[in-house]
Formats: structure tokens, sequence, C-alpha cells
């Protein structure tokens, strides 16, 4: 149990201090581990609900301050190239968020022209119908996307370190709630990049 622990501690450090200098960036991470935490309650009685804000609030202002906002040059603090950083990331690094989110955009358009997606949903009466089906199909890219990566690590590296990284994601949105609280005071301060990031 201690060497789990730390491993899911040492994933949590790289992932911080590779992947979060910019105070946008965090202050995203925020928004998007508030939604998360909503999405998580939500699960229970409204699984299409959940996904929809997961995915629309959550995954995308969390996506788009690792695109739009954290630097992607040479890493001074960290004494690391960004290609270096990329390589050696555990989870979905930014070639495979691309892939997710590309798979994330299209699957309305698949369920628009196959409403019940080769038999899997009912076919929707309205655009309730419709939505509520989106909703579900996100729902299950979202649990796809962790399952592939989680079982992929099983071969790529072992069973603990996918099993860590699933830990990982799944308690994230606490974690990150934690960490870039203060997130949006630093902002209003003017500051943009961590000058901490670095430090344990």
């Amino acid at each position: 149990m201690s060497s789990f622990m730390e491993a899911l501690r040492e994933q949590r450090w790289d992932d911080h201090r590779y992947y979060h200098h910019s105070r946008i960036n965090q202050a995203l991470h925020l928004v998007s581990a508030v939604s998360f935490v909503v999405g998580y309650v939500l699960l229970i009685y409204a699984p299409a609900v959940a996904a929809l804000v997961c995915w629309l609030i959550g995954m995308v202002s969390r996506q788009s301050g690792h695109f739009f906002f954290e630097p992607k040059g040479y890493d001074v603090l960290n004494h690391a190239t960004h290609e270096h950083k990329e390589e050696i990331k555990v989870g979905y690094n930014l070639q495979r968020k691309i892939a997710l989110m590309i798979i994330w955009a299209v699957s309305p358009i698949a369920l628009w022209f196959d409403p019940t997606l080769l038999g899997v949903f009912e076919k929707p009466m309205d655009a309730a119908g419709y939505i509520d089906n989106v909703g579900l199909l996100w729902l299950g890219i979202g649990v796809g996307g962790l399952l592939f990566r989680t079982i992929h690590l099983f071969f790529l590296r072992d069973m603990q370190t996918g099993i860590v990284w699933f830990t990982k994601i799944l308690t994230d949105p606490f974690n990150d709630i934690l960490l870039y609280r203060n997130a949006p005071l630093h902002l209003l301060r003017g500051q943009l990049i961590d000058p901490n990031v670095a430090k344990r």
C-alpha cells in the first residue's frame, strides 16, 4: 500500500510540475474540478446530465488550459524540453488528448445520422431525447478512454502504474481544488506563471 501511495504522489507531482505552470491553466483546472465534483453527484441520478457537465464544462476548461495557456517551450524550472515531457507522460499527452477530443466532438454527428447508433440507444422522440443520448454516448467515451489508457499502461509499464493512474484521474478533481484554489487570486494580482511550480 505504501508503494501505491508513493506512486500516486509521484504521478500527481509530475503532472503538476510539468503541466501546470500557467495560472490561467490552474484557474481553469479549478473550474474543471468543481464541475467534475458536481458531475460525480449528478452521476447517481442523472448520468447523461453528469456527462454533459463533465465534458462541456470540465473537459473543455481543463483541456483549453493545456492547449492554449500552458508554455510549450523549454521548461527551465524542471530542465526539460516540451518533447521530453510529452514522451514520458503517463496519461494522455497532448497528441492523445487531441485524438480523444476529436472523438468526443464528432460523436454527436454520428448520433445525428444514426439516432440509435446501430441499436445502442432508443430512437429519441424529440431534441431532449437526442441530447440525453449524446450525454450517455459521452459518458461511454469518457469511461472507455479511462479504461483504454489504464489497460494500455498495464502493458506499457505495469499493472500498478495503470491502477495508480486510474485512481489519480478519478481523484484529480478533489486534489485540483486543494492545489489550485488560490489560482484566481494570483491571476487578479497579475501573476501569469506560478514561480513555485517546481518546488515540492
